[in-house]
């Protein structure tokens, strides 16, 4: 089954269906999202697109990170 990654998805939902998600996105900068609790409120919301934007890092750089680990990605 291949991995698809709906970026208009809020992180909850990704990281509901995807747990290695969490991890992922620490290892890139979001190092908020391993905090207990942060994704049942923050990620309620949160898309990846928006959490990019936050922190400055380039959407391209996350997408391939993501690529790379086997993900196809869904805009």
């Amino acid at each position: 089954m291949d991995k698809v990654l709906n970026l208009n998805k809020s992180v909850f939902e990704i990281v509901k269906e995807y747990p290695e998600i969490s991890q992922i996105l620490s290892e890139l900068g979001f190092s908020d999202i391993t905090k207990p609790g942060m994704v049942n409120t923050a990620g309620r919301f949160m898309t990846i697109p928006k959490g990019a934007a936050m922190k400055k890092i380039n959407l391209d750089i996350i997408e391939k990170a993501f690529s790379e680990k086997g993900f196809t990605i869904q805009k």
